[in-house]
C-alpha cells in the first residue's frame, strides 16, 4: 500500500519533506503483501517526484481512533448493550431473510405486504424500476456474503447450492447493466471468494470447485455487448440473451454517470480471478472516457450523457442520485488496483465538489458548466454515502458535519426521506430502507471510536423495528409523514442495511474474517486487497501526463480540532436554527438586511454567507461554516439564515398567483362555480391571466399512469386526464398523458388525508427536459376527494384548470355585478341588460 498518515495522537500529520516529526505522531510504511511490484513502482515514482504523503485516515481497513483529552464523547454505550444490539441486528436480518426464502424464493425480491415473490413479467410492472429484475434470484445472490459475515456457514453452503442449481442467465429479458453488475456480479464474486476463504480456513465446503466464478464469467460475457459504443461508455441496459440486438434497445442512447462509472471493481475482480483481461480492459476504457467528458473549467461531471456522442443530457452536478458511486469507484479503484491515476482523478473531482457543491454541511447540486448556479433546491437520500467516502479519503471534518446534518433530518422525520429541501422539509417522502446513512455511520465509528455513532446506529435500528417491520419481512415506507408502507423490500436491505448495522455493533476481532483485508463495493460486497497481487497482463499501469503533483496533494486535518464532538457542537441545532449561545456583539437581523448596504454585505460575508444573483433583482443566500470569520460569526450566520427562512414563509402567504385552480359549476344548470386548490409544475406550461383548459375529465387506466401506454388512451384524447401519484415520476405521467392526446393532467396525491389547507403546496419537479406541452397540476387527496364525489354524480361534467387568482377575480367581479343589479331600480332594466352584455366574456370565467 502507499504511505498513509496514521495519527497515533492528536498531532498534525505532515508531509515527508517537512523535516523531523514532533510529538508521537509518525508515518508508517505498510508493507502489505497484497500489492504487486508494478504498484510499488508507481508509488515510489510518485514519492520521489513529489515527496508527499497521501493522507488517508483509513483506506478500507486502516482505521484510526482519534483521542482528545479535553473532549470526551457523551452517551457511551456499554459492552452489554452493544452485544444486545448486535444480536438484534442479526435477528432483523434473519427475519427478512427467512421471509424471503420461505415466501419468495426463487423470485428476485420479496413483496413483504403481499408475502410473495416479485417476478419480472408476472407481477404488475413498475416501469423502469423493474430493470433491476432478471428472474435470477437476485435477493439470495446479493445476500450470500452477509451470511458469511454472520458466521452462518451452514446456511451459506445451502444458499450457494441453491444458486448453483437454480440460477441461470440465458433469459430473454432486458436488465440494468449497473444494477446487475453491483448486485449479481458483485454477489457472485464475493461469495466465490468467501467460499474459498472458509474452505481453506474453516475446513468446510470441500465440494466447491469455483462454480460461482463460472457463473460470474457467464454473466460478464452477457453484459459485454453494452460496451459496444463509439465512446466505450456502456449502454444503460442490455438483453441477457440477445445483447444489444433487442429491438427495444436499438434506439437507446442515454445513461447516468454512476451507471457507467460503477463497473470497474467487479469487472477487474472478474478478470483477475478468471485470467480473462477483457472485462477489466472494457471497464478501464469506460472510466477513461468519462474522465474526458468532465467540464475542464470546473472539473465537475453531469449526471446523464449520450453513450454514442458523449454529449451531456443533464448537466446537474452533485454527489447524489445519478453520480454518487462514480466518485466512490474512483477512490476504491485506486485502493484495490494500485493505479494512482484514479487517486488523481478522485482528488480533482473531490476538490471541485468541496468548492462548488458543498455549502457547509449541505451538498447542493450545481450546473457543471456554471458551478456557481444551483440547479435544484433539494438533496436526495443517496448522498448520505458521501461522509463515509470522505472518511475513507481522510477528510474527517466535513464528514462529521454532513453526517450530523443528515442525523438531524432523520430525527426530524424518523427516517431520511428520499429527498428533502434546503430548509429540511420533505420533497419526496419515500424511504426505501436505504443503507447509505448507516454505512457512513459505520465508517465514522471505525475512524473515531466515538460512541455517538453507536447511539445513531441504535436510533436507526429502532426506527426500522418500529416503523418498517411487518410479519413478512421489512417493508419500505411510502411516505415518512404518514408511515404508510409500500409492498417493497429491495435486495440491498439484506445485502447492505442489515450488514452495516451488524458490523457497527460488532467488534472487529469477533468477526470470522479480517474485514480490514477487504474493500466494500458500492453494494457492500467484499473484494480482497490481494486481488492487486494477481495483476492484469494486458493492462499496464502508467503515469498519465494529464496529472500533476497538485492532483496528489492532500493534507491531513488537524485532529486536535477535529474530534467529532467538537465539530458537531455548532451543528446541534442546525435544523431548528436555535444556536447554543448568542454573542455579545450586535447582530445583523434578517429583517434589517439591505442588499444595497455595503456594511450589511460585509457583515453577512463575515458570517460565512455568500450571495448568488438569480437575475430580475433576486438573490439566493448560502451559508458555509468554512467561510465564516470565526465560530461565533458562523453561529450568527445560522441565526440569520433561519430568520430569512421565516421571512420567506411569510412571503409565501402572498404567493396566491402561483396556485392553480380546478374549477367546476355547482350543478349542470347553475352558473355558480367553485374551485379546488392545486399546485403547479416546473416542467409544464404555466396557466396565467386568461389562460385556461376546459374539457371533460377521465381517470387514467391504470390509475398510476406509469405503463408505456394507457389502456384507455383513445378515450383520453381531448380530455383532462387524472392520474394518481406514485410508481414513477410526475414528468413520466405527463409525457404519457401528452402521448395519449390529453389536454391536461391532474395528478392526485396517494397519501390519504393530505390537504392543501394544512400542508404547503409544492410545485412538481421535472428532469430538466422541457418536452411537456400540456398543463399539469397537483391536488392533495382531500381536495381530490371532493372532485371525485362530483364526478361520480356527473360523469360527463366539464372542468376548467386555470390560475387561482384569476378565479378569485372572476368571483369578485361576479359578486360586484350581482350587487349592482340588486340596487338598480326596475325602470333601469334596459340599462342593466346593456351593462351585462359588455361584461367579461363568459368563456373567460
Amino acid at each position: 500500500m502507499p504511505n498513509f498518515c496514521l495519527p497515533r495522537t492528536s498531532h498534525n500529520c505532515r508531509p515527508l519533506s517537512s523535516g523531523p516529526m514532533t510529538g508521537t505522531a509518525e508515518f508508517q510504511r505498510n508493507n502489505i503483501s497484497t500489492i504487486n511490484s508494478s504498484s510499488y513502482t508507481s508509488f515510489n515514482k510518485l514519492e520521489n517526484m513529489a515527496k508527499i504523503v497521501i493522507c488517508t485516515l483509513l483506506a478500507l481497513g486502516l482505521f484510526v481512533t482519534l483521542v482528545s483529552s479535553d473532549t470526551i464523547p457523551t452517551q457511551n454505550m456499554s459492552h452489554k448493550e452493544r452485544e444486545a444490539l448486535r444480536e438484534e441486528a442479526r435477528d432483523m436480518f434473519y427475519h427478512a431473510y427467512h421471509a424471503y426464502m420461505d415466501n419468495a424464493y426463487p423470485a428476485d425480491e420479496l413483496m413483504p405486504l403481499s408475502c410473495k415473490g416479485r417476478y419480472r413479467g408476472v407481477t404488475p410492472s413498475r416501469g423502469d424500476m423493474d430493470d433491476i429484475l432478471g428472474n435470477f434470484s437476485m435477493t439470495l445472490v446479493d445476500t450470500l456474503d452477509t451470511l458469511v459475515i454472520l458466521g452462518d456457514f451452514a446456511e451459506f453452503e445451502h444458499a450457494v447450492k441453491l444458486v448453483i442449481r437454480d440460477v441461470q442467465f440465458d433469459n430473454d429479458i432486458i436488465v440494468s447493466v449497473f444494477e446487475t453488475n453491483i448486485r449479481m456480479m458483485g454477489g457472485l464474486l464475493s461469495a466465490h471468494i468467501l467460499a474459498e476463504y472458509i474452505q481453506k480456513n474453516a475446513q468446510v465446503m470441500h465440494w466447491y470447485k469455483g462454480e460461482l466464478l463460472e457463473m460470474a464469467r457467464d454473466l460478464g460475457y452477457r453484459l459485454l455487448p453494452a460496451f459496444n459504443t463509439s465512446t466505450g461508455i456502456p449502454h444503460a441496459r442490455v438483453n441477457l440473451r440477445y445483447g444489444m440486438k433487442d429491438e427495444l434497445l436499438k434506439k437507446s442512447r442515454e445513461t447516468c454517470t454512476a451507471c457507467a462509472g460503477t463497473i470497474l471493481l467487479e469487472f477487474a475482480a472478474l478478470s483477475r480471478l478468471t485470467g480473462d483481461p477483457i472485462f477489466e480492459a472494457r471497464a478501464h476504457a469506460a472510466m477513461d472516457a468519462l474522465w474526458k467528458l468532465r467540464h475542464r473549467g470546473s472539473d465537475l461531471m453531469g449526471t446523464v450523457l449520450n453513450v454514442h456522442s458523449g454529449d451531456w443530457v443533464r448537466r446537474d452536478s452533485g454527489v447524489g442520485a445519478g453520480i454518487d458511486s462514480y466518485y466512490e469507484y474512483l477512490f476504491k479503484s485506486y485502493v484495490l488496483l494500485g493505479d494512482d491515476k484514479y487517486l488523481a482523478r478522485f482528488n480533482r473531482h473531490y476538490n471541485a465538489v468541496m468548492k462548488y457543491v458543498s455549502e457547509g454541511p449541505m451538498l447542493l447540486d450545481v450546473l457543471m458548466h456554471r458551478p456557481h448556479a444551483k440547479s435544484r433546491n433539494f438533496m436526495d437520500a443517496l448522498l448520505a454515502f458521501w461522509p463515509g467516502l470522505q472518511v475513507l479519503s481522510g477528510d474527517l471534518k466535513p464528514a462529521v458535519q454532513t453526517h450530523e446534518m443528515l442525523y438531524q433530518v432523520m430525527q426530524m422525520h424518523t427516517f431520511i426521506p428520499e429527498a428533502f429541501t434546503i430548509d429540511f422539509q420533505i420533497h419526496w417522502g419515500q424511504h426505501h430502507l436505504r443503507p447509505e446513512f448507516i454505512e457512513s455511520t459505520y465508517f465514522l465509528y471505525r475512524a473515531t471510536g466515538d460512541h455517538h455513532y453507536l447511539q445513531v446506529g441504535k436510533k436507526a435500528l429502532k426506527a426500522l423495528q418500529q416503523h418498517a417491520k411487518v410479519p413478512c419481512g421489512y417493508a419500505a415506507v411510502n411516505d415518512v409523514r404518514t408511515g404508510k408502507h409500500e409492498d417493497r423490500m429491495d435486495s440491498f436491505v439484506l445485502s447492505e442495511t442489515f450488514k452495516y448495522l451488524y458490523l457497527l455493533f460488532t467488534e472487529p476481532q469477533d468477526l470470522i474474517l479480517n474485514i480490514d483485508e477487504f474493500v466494500f463495493t458500492t453494494e457492500a460486497h467484499l473484494l480482497p486487497l490481494s486481488l492487486a497481487q494477481l495483476g492484469n497482463s494486458t493492462y499496464s499501469f502508467r503515469q498519465s501526463e494529464e496529472h500533476n503533483v497538485l492532483d496528489f496533494m492532500r493534507t491531513c486535518p488537524s485532529s486536535n480540532k477535529l474530534f467529532p464532538e467538537k465539530v458537531r457542537k455548532p451543528l446541534r441545532n442546525f435544523i431548528t436554527g436555535s444556536c447554543p449561545r448568542t454573542p455579545a456583539t450586535k447582530r445583523l437581523r434578517a429583517l434589517d438586511f439591505q442588499a444595497s448596504n455595503a456594511d450589511h454585505l460585509r457583515a453577512v460575508y463575515d458570517m460565512g454567507i455568500t450571495m448568488v444573483s438569480l437575475g430580475d433583482g433576486k438573490v439566493r443566500l448560502f451559508h458555509s461554516f468554512y467561510n465564516a470569520k470565526s465560530p461565533e460569526e458562523g453561529e450568527m450566520g445560522l441565526q440569520f439564515m433561519q430568520e430569512m427562512l421565516e421571512l420567506t414563509k411569510l412571503q409565501s402567504l402572498n404567493q396566491l398567483a402561483q396556485l392553480q385552480a380546478v374549477a367546476y359549476p355547482l350543478d349542470d344548470k347553475s352558473n355558480d362555480w367553485t374551485a379546488l386548490m392545486a399546485g403547479p409544475s416546473h416542467f409544464s406550461p404555466e396557466l396565467t391571466e386568461d389562460d385556461f383548459v376546459e374539457s371533460e375529465v377521465i381517470l387514467a387506466e391504470p390509475l398510476r399512469a406509469c405503463d408505456e401506454r394507457l389502456a384507455n388512451a383513445e378515450k383520453a384524447k381531448g380530455k383532462i386526464l387524472i392520474a394518481e401519484r406514485g410508481d414513477c415520476t410526475f414528468v413520466s405521467k405527463a409525457r404519457l398523458a401528452q402521448k395519449s392526446g390529453a389536454l391536461a393532467l391532474i395528478v392526485c396525491d396517494n397519501v390519504p388525508g393530505s390537504s392543501g389547507e394544512t400542508q404547503p403546496m409544492f410545485a412538481m419537479s421535472g428532469d430538466g427536459i422541457n418536452d411537456v406541452k400540456i398543463p399539469v397540476v397537483f391536488m392533495y387527496s382531500q381536495e381530490f376527494a371532493k372532485l371525485s364525489k362530483v364526478m361520480q354524480r356527473r360523469p360527463h361534467m366539464k372542468i376548467r384548470i386555470m390560475q387561482m387568482i384569476e378565479f378569485k377575480r372572476w368571483q369578485m367581479a361576479k359578486e360586484s355585478k350581482a350587487n349592482a343589479t340588486e340596487t338598480t331600480p326596475s325602470a333601469s332594466a334596459s340599462t342593466t341588460t346593456t351593462t351585462t352584455k359588455k361584461s367579461k366574456p363568459e368563456k373567460e370565467l
